[in-house]
């Protein structure tokens, strides 16, 4: 039964990576507001993070809006697919804060950006696995990514997504220190 509720999860996120794929040119036009859908992801894993008793945090104002251009429902992914790995590689009784911020202008995509930040308290990654993260199937480490329960596509969806947004991903991190993921995407005026 195990086995092969993960080769559906396998199967899902290879056929979730092949739209995004497909869809990588073609730019989103729709305008979405970043703080309401990420504060709903929080609300979908209530229950998980009641389990490992870990809190989960989101700072700043929430009466503020960010606005982007973009596909509200591959966003929701990346939210998902970034959230999904603090809570397992952030350990029990852990702590997941998120943030979002303007950013007056990005050096790297040049222009006006949101950061969406997602930072745990796990055991951090080493700076030599880093880049490679966001390969297809590639693990840190592979005996704990299949025990709980990874395919090791979420970060591969996760940089196409951002790409098709003409966003960039950032990771930080290091043993003991916890991992942050940076999410930067093009701002859009609110309205």
């Amino acid at each position: 039964a195990d086995e092969t509720l993960r080769m559906s999860r396998l199967v899902e996120d290879l056929l979730s990576l092949s739209r995004v794929e497909s869809e990588e040119r073609m730019r989103p036009i729709t305008k979405v507001e970043l703080r309401g859908l990420v504060q709903s992801c929080i609300v979908s894993f209530a229950t998980s993070t009641q389990v490992k008793n870990i809190t989960m945090t989101l700072l700043g104002d929430a009466g503020s809006e960010y606005f982007v251009q973009g596909d509200q429902d591959q966003l929701r992914q990346v939210c998902n697919n970034l959230l999904e790995n603090a809570i397992k590689y952030g350990g029990a009784d852990g702590r997941i804060k998120l943030d979002i911020k303007t950013v007056d202008h990005d050096t790297l995509l040049r222009l006006p950006s949101i950061c969406l930040s997602i930072r745990d308290t796990g055991a951090g990654i080493e700076q030599h696995h880093i880049p490679r993260l966001t390969e297809r199937f590639y693990r840190v480490d592979s005996h704990r990514s299949r025990s709980v329960g990874g395919t090791g596509l979420g970060l591969a969806i996760v940089k196409h997504i951002v790409n098709r947004h003409r966003g960039r991903l950032a990771i930080k991190s290091g043993p003991g220190q916890g991992t942050e993921f940076l999410v930067f995407l093009p701002s859009l005026p609110p309205s």
